[in-house]
C-alpha cells in the first residue's frame, strides 16, 4: 500500500464535499446574520462620526477582519489607526475604540478597552458573550450570536473554531461601511483616490 496515495486522499475533497460545504458556510452565515439587532449596529455606526479618530483592536482572525474595515473607513476620510502599529498615537478623549473578540475575554483586546476608558475614549464592540468584560466596557454593543472559538461540542455552528463570529463580524462591518457611505455624495472615484498606491 501506498501511505502517499492514502493522504492524498484524505486530503482532497470531493467536488460533494465542496458543494456541501459552501451551503453549510452560506447558510450559518445567513442565519446568524438575520439574528444580530439592526438597532445595535446602527448604533455602532453612529459612533463613527467624519471627524473622529477611530482605533482599532483585535486579535487573530477577529483582528484581521477589523483590519479590513479600518481599510474601508480610511476610503470613507475618517482618521484610523490600529493598535499595535508603530505609527499609532495614543489613545484620548473623544476618540472611539473599535474592538471584537468571540468570548469577549481576550486579554489584549480587553487590556486596549480598559486604556482607552481610563483615557476618556469610547469603544464600539462586536462579540457573542454580553455578560463579557468587553460587554461591560462597551459604549456600543454589538452581539454577534455564533459560537465561541473553544465552544467545540456547539449546535450553533458545525464549523471550526471562531469562524462563524469572524464570518459575520465581516459582513456587519461592511453593512455599516455601506451605510456610512450611503449617507455622503462622495463617489466611488474619490474613495478610490485615497486607496494604497504604495503597494
Amino acid at each position: 500500500m501506498n501511505p502517499t496515495a492514502n493522504t492524498t486522499e484524505r486530503v482532497y475533497s470531493t467536488t460533494d464535499d465542496i458543494v456541501r460545504n459552501l451551503s453549510l458556510v452560506r447558510d450559518e452565515i445567513a442565519d446568524t446574520a438575520a439574528k444580530i439587532d439592526e438597532h445595535e449596529i446602527a448604533t455602532l455606526a453612529g459612533l463613527l462620526g467624519p471627524n473622529s479618530r477611530v482605533f482599532v483592536a483585535g486579535a487573530g482572525r477577529s483582528g484581521l477582519v477589523l483590519r479590513m474595515a479600518a481599510m474601508r473607513l480610511m476610503h470613507l476620510g475618517l482618521t484610523v489607526h490600529i493598535a499595535g502599529d508603530t505609527t499609532t498615537p495614543a489613545i484620548s478623549s473623544g476618540d472611539l475604540l473599535l474592538v471584537a473578540s468571540g468570548s469577549g475575554t481576550t486579554s489584549g483586546v480587553v487590556k486596549s478597552a480598559e486604556t482607552a476608558v481610563k483615557a476618556g475614549a469610547r469603544i464600539a464592540a462586536f462579540t457573542t458573550n454580553a455578560d463579557s468584560p468587553l460587554a461591560r466596557l462597551a459604549d456600543a454593543l454589538v452581539i454577534i450570536p455564533a459560537a465561541q472559538k473553544t465552544d467545540h461540542g456547539s449546535n450553533v455552528s458545525r464549523q471550526y473554531s471562531g469562524s462563524l463570529f469572524e464570518q459575520v463580524l465581516f459582513l456587519a462591518t461592511e453593512a455599516i461601511f455601506q451605510s456610512l457611505w450611503d449617507n455622503t455624495d462622495v463617489a466611488a472615484e474619490e474613495l478610490w483616490l485615497r486607496h494604497a498606491n504604495l503597494e
